[in-house]
């Protein structure tokens, strides 16, 4: 089985998307990430669902734990304020994840090493500079088990 046959409808959002409805989508789906492309479409990153989540915990929490406890303010309101006029760009880590990119005759077993050797949930599979879809860690362990 080749990568072209492996792909799955995954949803993709540009740099400049509005970070809020970014997070929404990946809430609603419980997806692990989001394939980031520039304005013309070429996959460029992921944001992970764990960035996002690091994003909006305080950095004096992420280094002291024990402060979470007498935070008084709700998660909702969190991430509304944070992430309120923000774009996907500034989501991004300062050395944003690489996104790999599997060539539409790769076979599952190079797009699995590809995976596994990058730690990324999420591999783009491209014919030249198109997009042809997704393949997700989940969907490649599905396809390994039939």
């Amino acid at each position: 089985m080749h990568a072209a046959e492996m792909v799955e409808e995954f949803p993709v959002v540009d740099l400049d998307s509005d970070a809020l409805s970014a997070v929404r989508l990946l809430a609603r789906r419980r997806l692990p990430g989001l394939v980031v492309t520039d304005a013309d479409g070429c996959p460029q990153s992921v944001l992970p669902a764990s960035q996002v989540v690091q994003f909006l915990v305080p950095s004096y929490v992420v280094d002291d734990p024990s402060l979470a406890g007498v935070l008084n303010e709700s998660m909702a309101d969190r991430v509304a304020d944070k992430l309120g006029g923000r774009t996907v760009r500034e989501l991004l880590p300062a050395e944003p994840t690489e996104l790999p990119r599997a060539n539409a005759d790769d076979t599952v077993v190079e797009v699995a090493a590809m995976m596994a050797r990058l730690r990324c949930p999420l591999v783009a599979v491209m014919e030249g500079r198109t997009l042809l879809g997704v393949i997700s860690a989940s969907r490649l362990l599905e396809l390994a088990l039939h």
